[in-house]
């Protein structure tokens, strides 16, 4: 005779405190977002729903410029990151004196508060006592001072570069960590078959690596494409808009112009562009993982 099985419900209660947690701090403000965007919610005690018009008023304005900039901001970002990184993580991973103390010193940008490494890059970048102007005038590169935050183009890259200062720290030791779990067999092997440094790289290391990068990489975008500091810092999304991104542009809208519906929506597609964006990177990578095992 089978008997019912008895069902323990103590492990179910263990969640119940972590679950009531994000609900409250996850759950109820992205809800909460969702219902401000169809509405016209400013800093008066008055709303009403107004359907899509938030949305309706967002594409019909400069937002898709935004979007394209954000995106490439973004993949420009990333990608030296993850190719700094990997080159960083290759050094530090060789058998060379003193390779605890380079891990140690390549540290100290993601250490240091954002707030605290944006300020300097900002003073560097300044065009009269700004330490690459003076370097560049003293090279003969520039005839006089050069503002880079004061320029669209310059700006730009200025915000990239300091956000890739920032980023390639971690990636780095990430990527170390990856290539330390790899077994040394494997090189050994294929260097008594005669197989340079650089076969091994990319036919060991690499392949054995791509899964830390892609994870990096889908981590990095999602961080890069919510950086707030780093640009607001430096230019506040100037000059001329020009490093305006999602997040800026939602900034703008709903805090220092109060319209906190429009706000709310621009936020609203953010989640949006993440949420396709990661599940269109996970599509991409289980194929490329299959693909893999097939050969």
């Amino acid at each position: 005779m089978v008997t019912a099985r008895k069902i323990d419900y103590f492990p179910y209660l263990l969640l119940v405190p972590a679950t009531i947690v994000t609900l409250v701090i996850v759950a109820w403000p992205l809800v909460e977002t969702v219902r401000l965007s169809f509405t016209n919610s400013t800093m008066s005690p008055i709303e009403e729903y107004i359907g899509f018009a938030n949305y309706e008023k967002m594409f019909s304005r400069r937002f898709p410029e935004v979007i394209a900039r954000t995106f490439i901001w973004m993949a420009l970002s990333v990608s030296f990151k993850i190719l700094v990184g990997i080159i960083g993580a290759v050094l530090l991973n060789a058998a060379v004196p003193g390779r605890t103390l380079f891990r140690i010193l390549v540290m100290p940008p993601w250490i240091v508060p954002i707030a605290i490494g944006v300020f300097i890059w900002g003073w560097m970048y300044n065009g009269q006592f700004g330490m690459i102007s003076g370097l560049m005038q003293r090279a003969e590169l520039i005839d006089g001072p050069l503002e880079f935050l004061a320029f669209r183009n310059t700006a730009f890259m200025a915000t990239i570069v300091t956000d890739v200062w920032i980023g390639t720290p971690l990636v780095t030791i990430y990527l170390l960590a990856a290539m330390q779990g790899i077994s040394q067999d494997l090189h050994e092997a294929a260097w008594v078959d005669g197989a340079s440094r650089l076969y091994r790289f990319r036919r060991i290391t690499l392949p054995l690596i791509m899964p830390a990068v892609a994870t990096m990489s889908l981590l990095s975008a999602i961080w890069t494409f919510n950086s707030f500091d780093i640009i607001w810092i430096l230019t506040e999304g100037g000059p001329r808009n020009a490093t305006t991104t999602m997040i800026i542009d939602t900034y703008k809208t709903a805090i220092s112009r109060f319209k906190y519906g429009e706000g709310s929506a621009r936020a609203v597609m953010i989640v949006l562009f993440l949420s396709v964006f990661a599940g269109f990177y996970f599509l991409m990578i289980s194929r490329f993982a299959r693909r893999e095992v097939i050969e």
